[in-house]
């Protein structure tokens, strides 16, 4: 895929705040409750698979760009301590589970979830095996940073039946690595790679960031030699998000200095061409993996699904999350736990199960989330599928959002359909536009909280 540079103008024209829709409504919208319990009634009375998230916030030092919710430690009894509430989480929700439901997914984010030793990951795992029973085929993943990464480490999570595995390079120029706080050489990429494929690790991702201090053109190119050398399977290539009123270490970024506005957009062409040259699909968004990847293959056969973890095969799971400022996703809303740790013990350690915001879906969040799901997995939208499995007619329910793409067909990047619409290939690159013609909720709170959608 080639950016000519009548990309290069409209994505200056659409390059503004907006969701990534990791959930509909997103979790701004989120409010306080009291009383949770309307929030975990699915996970008694729903018999879908169960995904695990378990957030472990824990990093060695700070990432100047990370906009994570993380604790910065070098006490590395903090994970002892750790592994205790959520040991007693899990056990507040013993009854609230019901006892038949399989679990189909796990992921460990973070922080950094090899900021836990061998043995604390060991305990780890028999503390989940405590409460959940895997599906033979069960999709097991963790987030790593190749800095801090052992063979104990790795070797304990393959224990436990993890196959998947992504870790950040963001950029390998040292100036780079020196302006964000990340020095990583390749040599820590080799070996990190070495030691999951060694262990049985089958599909590797390998976050990039664009947009972050000192890069250029020449620059990023030698960054996309080093890490095209490695060969994952997957990329994910994000624009850096640049929230300093919820990471204030970015301002540190800023007193460096940013990239300008074309620079960005050369770092962006030159990462597309270089990874579609190089044989990866662009799937939409930030995602890019090889042809034989199921992420690519559920996209062809129209089963690709997106949640808070990103882009995913498995549809119609129920997402539990544990830890601090986790998110849970149900058929009828979403959960989220405390976000800062002495809040989480003080409720923990009250016998009480850490929920501090939540949402309910009405009948028409639902539906919006379907019709932005599907146009962000699929490309495309087919206005009487969508209505008669809604029950609407689709284009008189839309016929706002539907006079909004009128705008991107004028400028190449969707096209009508005899169905519907589908997105074009450098339409692609705006899907989270798109997608905001279809969000009922943006108007109030689209500046000053998301990042820019390119």
């Amino acid at each position: 895929m080639q950016l000519t540079a009548q990309d290069l103008t409209l994505i200056e024209k659409y390059n503004r705040p907006g969701p990534r829709y990791t959930s509909y409504p997103p979790a701004n919208h989120f409010t306080e409750y009291k009383d949770a319990s309307s929030l975990i009634r699915s996970l008694t009375e729903a018999a879908d698979p169960l995904s695990l998230y378990f957030h472990l916030p824990f990093c060695e030092t700070l990432c100047w760009f990370c906009g994570c919710n993380m604790i910065t430690s070098l006490d590395k009894g903090r994970a002892d301590d750790y592994l205790d509430l959520l040991e007693k989480e899990l056990a507040l929700y013993k009854g609230h589970i019901a006892p038949n439901r399989v679990a189909e997914q796990l992921h460990f984010g973070g922080g950094t979830p090899n900021f836990f030793g061998a043995d604390q990951i060991d305990r780890l795992a028999a503390l989940i095996d405590q409460h959940f029973q895997f599906s033979a085929d069960a999709e097991k993943s963790v987030e790593l940073d190749p800095r801090r990464l052992t063979a104990g480490q790795v070797e304990a999570f393959a224990r436990m039946g993890i196959t998947r595995a992504s870790f950040g390079v963001q950029d390998c120029d040292p100036e780079v690595q020196k302006a964000i706080h990340r020095i990583q050489p390749q040599s820590d990429n080799i070996k990190a790679m070495e030691l999951l494929r060694g262990n049985g690790f089958n599909s590797i991702n390998l976050d990039l960031i664009y947009g972050l201090p000192k890069q250029t053109p020449e620059s990023f190119h030698r960054t996309m030699d080093d890490v095209l050398v490695l060969k994952p399977e997957r990329f994910a290539v994000f624009n850096y998000a640049h929230v300093p009123w919820m990471a204030p270490a970015q301002k540190i970024l800023e007193r460096i200095g940013l990239p300008d506005a074309e620079t960005k957009l050369q770092l962006l062409k030159l990462c597309i061409e270089r990874l579609t040259d190089a044989g990866y699909v662009y799937i939409g968004m930030d995602h890019f993996a090889l042809p034989s990847d199921e992420l690519v293959i559920a996209q062809q056969e129209g089963s690709l699904q997106r949640n808070f973890q990103g882009y995913s095969t498995r549809a119609g799971v129920e997402i539990c999350g544990f830890g601090i400022s986790s998110i849970s996703q149900g058929a009828n809303g979403f959960r989220q736990n405390v976000k800062d740790l002495e809040s989480y013990r003080m409720r923990i350690e009250a016998g009480t199960i850490p929920i501090a915001k939540g949402y309910e879906l009405t009948k028409e969040d639902k539906l919006r989330a379907d019709v932005i799901m599907r146009l962000m997995c699929d490309m495309a939208l087919d206005f009487d599928a969508t209505g008669e499995k809604w029950s609407i007619d689709f284009r008189s329910h839309f016929s706002a959002a539907l006079m909004q793409l009128e705008t991107f067909v004028e400028d190449g990047l969707l096209v009508w359909t005899a169905a519907g619409c589908k997105v074009t290939g450098h339409g692609r690159l705006f899907i989270r536009n798109l997608a905001m013609c279809f969000d009922a909720y943006l108007e109030s709170a689209s500046e000053g909280r998301y990042s820019r959608t390119v």
